[in-house]
């Protein structure tokens, strides 16, 4: 019987119907799909992300496409147990599906919420402040990311079908880069999966995201210098696209993350009676059992004190001789398959290598039989625990992976010498340091970050809530030096910065306020006879402004405020200490100054201003003194229309005010913006 053949997904339409090479179950390595014959048109593909993807997404702005990204995360997280039911032939227990597919959907949420926190309702996010560059005002300078006006083609690794893809196009389908995706051959029917249920959501643009099943053939001697390439896989892999020759040639952003010998270290000051000694027992372990070891964030080497060791490796024995490992769905199952047959022996050969010279704990002779109907031809490799007591002179350990449920312990004398070993992996995606002194953590971390794209400090305390040494956290960066790749991906916004193109921009403040979108101080602005806060959010506009009248500060000011706030700091009332200050006499408190402004510019009816939510960028800038005489300039700065209502069904947006408080001199005494929402008319 001919197995269902896949389909790539190009220009909008799904092509693929002859048949081409097998895809295996993991579990009893029975044909369950086949790659498509039919060739790409791969110039169709990039034409077709040029010419309609990225007009589609510039129809929306940042705010908009990351309303998608929710409204997407929602549709596919209502068909997750369709996905699960997938991927079980990978090999995946439950909690291994369940970082693949709510991992992957989580991702999209967390970007959609950092979106609309972070991100203005335009194209052009402002990465200012403004900066002077003339003595009398009229000239500035800032910096402004703008989208790229090109496409990003994702390749990516076996082990995360779902979320290897759609942690990749949240950022990008934020920055309005139109995608294609290009997930390894050994898993990709739970990739063309997902990307079915997105492709029928009707959520995305057209051109938004296509998807390659099999080469990439010519691909990426199609791109341009405004495209950018992501890779996730084997470090040689990496190495061999980073050099290809277009790329090259155009200056075509390549990020690689790639697999790497990540460490955890167990500090000197843990003992087998302590609650960190525990940790550090289950943490690798794991790590070396979840998603049966094909993770590029797993444990490959276990650094302990040497009069550790035994303590270590008896522990960790006794934990992997627990895990039941076979077909994820009969109950007890804890470790599922390696993805594929190949990948078995591949890591049979490696653990053949890293043997040489060295002790096995744990292996396949410990009683290792996968349990479940037909797993005898599945993929199914043993938790293997190799011990090295040289780790200085043996490379091995420090050189190759074993990419399945393969660690080595490695013994250490002194805390330097651990932070060498970990450094020998030259470059990693994470380490983790297990300790119960602050000091060993402040003297160890900034080393190990050298060579280190993430670090994990565990503790008793930290233990409580810690995500563990293996998740990569969309709030976080995610990539290593050196050997894993040199590059970064995930880290909040940040990971949507690298799909922008940042330019600076010089002008008068004025032009720059009309480019950013941004009130600019310096920049001319709108005085009217209404009020701003009696202004509908639609009807602001950046630049509207009051310039209040004046109060002048008296010394029952000063008292009253310090009766009301219970701050009797010196400055305010001794006169004679006040004196000898930089001062020389008695100031306001800086939050009295904070409170007087507030009084000069609120309208104090109700109005569409609905809330204060908070200050952004708050400094005191010169003192006030009794006798001096402020007031203050509020100016619409930036406007955020987050496409949402209230519970009665009202829209808001988010308005930021530049404020200003200054003396009788026109010197700036304080400076903050204000976060208002603000009600719509409509």
């Amino acid at each position: 019987m001919l197995q269902p053949t896949l389909q790539s997904l190009i220009a909008g339409r799904w092509i693929g119907s002859e048949a081409a090479a097998p895809l295996h179950s993991a579990l009893t390595s029975a044909v369950i799909y086949h790659t498509h014959a039919d060739k790409i048109d791969f110039d169709e593909a990039v034409t077709y992300a040029r010419k309609t993807g990225i007009p589609a997404l510039m129809q929306l702005n940042f705010q908009q496409r990351a309303a998608r990204l929710k409204a997407l995360a929602l549709y596919l997280l209502e068909r997750k147990e369709e996905l699960y039911a997938i991927s079980h032939q990978t090999g995946a227990t439950r909690a291994d599906s369940w970082v693949d597919i709510e991992g992957g959907t989580g991702t999209l949420f967390a970007y959609a919420s950092m979106g609309s926190r972070e991100l203005p309702s335009s194209n052009v996010l402002h990465e200012g402040p403004a900066i002077a560059l003339g003595k009398n005002g009229g000239f500035a300078g800032t910096h402004i990311l703008v989208p790229r006006g090109g496409l990003a083609v994702h390749i990516n690794a076996f082990n995360f079908p779902i979320w290897g893809l759609l942690e990749k196009f949240a950022p990008s389908f934020l920055a309005a880069m139109p995608c294609i995706g290009k997930p390894a051959t050994a898993t990709s029917y739970l990739t063309e999966a997902v990307v079915r249920m997105m492709h029928e959501s009707g959520l995305l643009p057209e051109g938004a995201l296509q998807l390659v099943i099999g080469s990439t053939g010519d691909l990426l001697d199609r791109l341009n210098g405004a495209d950018v390439v992501t890779f996730t896989g084997s470090a040689d892999t990496a190495a061999k696209l980073r050099v290809n020759r277009n790329l090259i040639a155009n200056s075509v952003p390549f990020t690689a993350e790639a697999d790497s010998l990540n460490c955890a270290i167990l500090a000197p000051d843990v003992t087998p009676d302590d609650a960190e000694f525990d940790l550090f027992v289950k943490e690798v372990a794991r790590e070396m059992t979840g998603k049966a070891g094909q993770k590029c964030t797993a444990i490959r080497r276990i650094i302990v004190p040497e009069n550790m060791v035994d303590a270590v490796g008896t522990r960790l024995r006794e934990r992997l001789a627990k895990v039941s490992v076979g077909d994820p769905s009969v109950e007890g199952v804890r470790m599922g398959a390696l993805a594929s047959r190949d990948q078995q022996r591949d890591v049979a050969e490696r653990v053949e290598l890293l043997a040489r010279g060295n002790e096995v704990l744990f292996s396949a002779r410990d009683g290792f039989k996968p349990v479940g109907e037909g797993v005898a031809e599945g993929a199914f490799f043993a938790p293997t625990l190799l011990l090295c007591r040289d780790g200085m002179r043996n490379d091995a350990v420090h050189d190759v992976e074993a990419f399945g449920p393969v660690s080595t312990i490695i013994s250490y004398n002194g805390i330097d010498e651990a932070l060498a070993l970990a450094a020998r992996g030259k470059g990693s995606l994470v380490s983790t340091l297990v300790t119960k002194e602050p000091a060993i953590a402040a003297y160890a971390v900034p080393m190990a970050a050298a060579s280190h794209g993430r670090v994990l400090v565990l503790d008793k305390e930290a233990s409580v809530d810690s995500t563990g040494h293996g998740s990569p956290l969309p709030q976080l960066k995610h990539g290593g030096p050196g050997r894993a790749g040199g590059g970064e991906e995930l880290g909040g916004i940040r990971a949507v910065r690298h799909f922008l193109q940042r330019a600076a921009v010089q002008g008068s403040p004025t032009m720059l306020a009309a480019v950013t979108g941004e009130y600019v101080r310096g920049a001319k602005v709108q005085e009217h006879d209404v009020h701003p806060f009696r202004k509908y959010f639609e009807d602001l506009a950046v630049g509207d402004s009051l310039l209040t009248h004046r109060r002048t500060v008296s010394e029952a000011d000063i008292v009253n405020f310090g009766g009301v706030s219970g701050d009797y700091f010196y400055m305010h009332f001794d006169e004679v200490a006040a004196k000898d200050t930089q001062f020389g006499q008695r100031i306001a408190h800086g939050y009295f100054v904070l409170s007087a402004a507030a009084g000069l510019f609120v309208s104090p009816a109700p109005g569409p201003v609905l809330a204060n939510y908070g200050l952004d960028n708050l400094r005191f800038v010169a003192p006030v003194a009794i006798g001096d005489t402020i007031r203050a300039r509020l100016t619409c700065k930036r406007k955020v229309d987050r496409n949402r209502t209230d519970d009665k069904g009202v829209g808001q947006g988010v308005v930021a005010w530049d404020v200003q408080v200054t003396n009788q001199r026109d010197e700036l005494v304080a400076s903050y913006d204000i976060l208002t929402l603000v009600m719509k008319r409509a």
